[in-house]
């Protein structure tokens, strides 16, 4: 009986699992129908078209990525998770209160507000959906190819080549930006713990990223944020923090 109960959890899991992904996927997959909607021969106008091109930013772009939730939120049942562009806007922030002068800042800020636009299409692919990295990295490129292909030429160019740099992480910006990336994961986290009153309920997002941050400033961030942290929980369990 106990092992019929385990097989029948597992099942259940796994349904509730597969519901949760189609929920993050539904978004995308309508996303991606609008765009393929398009007329693949109008482009926005390269000189006076401001209205047009911002129309099409809000349309194929921020609209969806603020319907786009992350995916790692959905699959812990955290209620009203942050979408993609929360995450994008937050981390753009981030960027710009640096106070590393080694940085070019503005260039800090395009990657964090360009890196994860892909997943207006492709959606947040998580660990969990364990997605090869090369398959990833495939899926998103050929999204960032759909997403700017009715752009003017030097616009098309700027968004891939930032999404190429953050992905290849191949400058100093791209790097920071990547650790930002991990410690508004973590600081999200934070607050949902909170808001829940669930201190420590969250811990796999932390432990996904020890190791993983080296500059200054977000490992200041980080140690005052786990310092909090682990105070809460100690609180909740009622044992001395030391």
């Amino acid at each position: 009986m106990a092992f019929i109960s385990m097989v029948i959890a597992k099942i259940l899991k796994g349904e509730r699992k597969t519901r949760k992904r189609e929920m993050a996927e539904n978004t995308e997959n309508h996303a991606f129908a609008v765009l393929m909607k398009k007329n693949t021969s109008e482009t926005v106008p390269p000189n006076g078209g401001i209205l047009k091109l911002l129309c099409y930013f809000n349309r194929f772009l921020l609209r969806i990525c603020q319907r786009v939730p992350r995916t790692g939120w959905v699959y812990r049942n955290v209620k009203n998770p942050e979408s993609v562009s929360d995450h994008m806007y937050r981390m753009a922030v981030m960027a710009m209160v640096t106070k590393d002068n080694h940085l070019n800042k503005d260039r800090c800020i395009r990657l964090a507000l360009v890196h994860d636009m892909a997943e207006c299409i492709v959606g947040d692919i998580a660990p969990a959906d364990n997605v090869p990295k090369e398959e990833k990295h495939r899926r998103e490129e050929e999204a960032m190819k759909q997403i700017t292909r009715l752009l003017p030429e030097d616009l098309r160019t700027e968004l891939y080549e930032l999404w190429e740099e953050y992905e290849t992480q191949s400058s100093a910006e791209a790097r920071f930006v990547k650790q930002l990336d991990q410690c508004e994961m973590i600081l999200q986290a934070f607050e949902y713990e909170d808001l829940e009153n669930k201190p420590g309920c969250l811990q796999e997002f932390y432990d996904s990223t020890a190791g993983k941050f080296s500059h200054p400033e977000i490992v200041q961030l980080v140690s005052e944020l786990e310092t909090e942290r682990n105070a809460n929980i100690a609180e909740a369990t009622n044992k001395p923090f030391s």
